[in-house]
């Protein structure tokens, strides 16, 4: 009998292995659990990734709100103005000397100088003084002149206006005391005017040095209660916070790009400048009879200007 006879199909080769069989299985089964931790373990570095970026960013979000809260606000914030200057100036007059009055002794005796005479109606001369509280030329201006500016005030016969300026804030290691400073003296202008003239006079005759720190903002204010402001808690408050330091830089730039009031189109130009019915005085700044003598000079072309001669009645041309 042939082996056709037998029913079976003959195979084709040789006869399978099961054991081949399941340790084929087996290795696949090990080559899918191989991928698919290597998925998880894809998307976990993916996911970990993305956790870091979002913390990252989130955290330069935070700085930039907290930059953005802080700095911005102050970089964007209105600047304060004191109010009831005139052209940024401080009007000293016979009120705010009256108010201001001490009982400390007076370092100088009113100087008998002449004083412009005073005419029925006439406005009262104009002096404008622009100073820097660190510069020692205004200083020296102010030690010899009060006296006598007082005194014309006192008459009548002078509006005095002081205006605070910051030319030398360089001048000072990095502090600004310039500028700081006359933001002080508007401070104290805004709070306790009685006590602005003999603040004036402190900073202007007890000057730090030129290229010091100079004083501090608690020295500006314990200098202020000193010379009599009255409001001392928010005097201090108003200075030491520097509530008109931006305010000191911008009436600087005005009268250092605008002209001055008065003038035709003077700007300012150094500290001090004195301007007598918007005449600059160029004297000597430690020579009272002289700024005195200018005064006079002033006062008399003015009046020979306005002065119109008139003729007597009932006289004609040829009589």
């Amino acid at each position: 009998m042939s082996s056709d006879e037998t029913g079976q199909t003959p195979a084709s080769g040789p006869a399978a292995d099961p054991r081949e069989d399941d340790s084929r299985g087996r290795r696949e089964a090990v080559r899918e659990k191989a991928q698919q931790v290597k998925a998880r373990q894809s998307r976990n570095r993916v996911l970990r990734r993305s956790a870091i970026v979002l913390a990252v960013v989130a955290a330069v979000a935070a700085i930039a709100f907290a930059v953005t809260s802080v700095v911005v606000p102050t970089m964007t914030a209105p600047t304060q103005n004191p109010t009831g200057l005139v052209h940024d100036g401080v009007v000293v007059d016979q009120a705010m000397l009256q108010a201001g009055e001490r009982d400390a002794e007076q370092t100088e005796e009113p100087a008998e100088t002449p004083a412009p005479e005073e005419t029925p109606g006439a406005e009262p001369i104009a002096i404008h003084v622009y100073v820097d509280y660190l510069s020692q030329g205004a200083g020296d201006f102010q030690r010899v002149n009060q006296a006598q500016l007082t005194q014309w005030v006192e008459q009548g016969a002078v509006e005095l206006v002081y205006h605070p300026v910051a030319l030398l804030t360089s001048k000072s290691n990095g502090t600004k005391y310039s500028q700081r400073a006359a933001g002080a003296a508007a401070c104290v202008f805004e709070h306790a005017p009685e006590a602005f003239p003999a603040f004036n006079h402190e900073l202007l005759t007890n000057q730090p040095a030129v290229d010091s720190d100079g004083y501090a903002d608690s020295e500006l204010a314990d200098r202020a209660i000193a010379t009599g402001a009255e409001d001392t808690k928010t005097v201090r408050a108003c200075i030491e916070d520097e509530d008109y330091f931006a305010w000191a830089r911008e009436a600087t730039e005005r009268a250092l790009n605008e002209p001055l009031p008065g003038t035709d189109g003077v700007t300012l130009t150094g500290a001090p400048m004195i301007l007598v019915n918007g005449e600059p005085y160029v004297g000597s700044l430690d020579k009272p009879e002289e700024f005195a003598a200018f005064l006079l000079a002033v006062d008399s072309e003015a009046y020979l200007q306005t002065a119109a001669p008139e003729e007597p009645e009932g006289e004609s041309e040829g009589e």
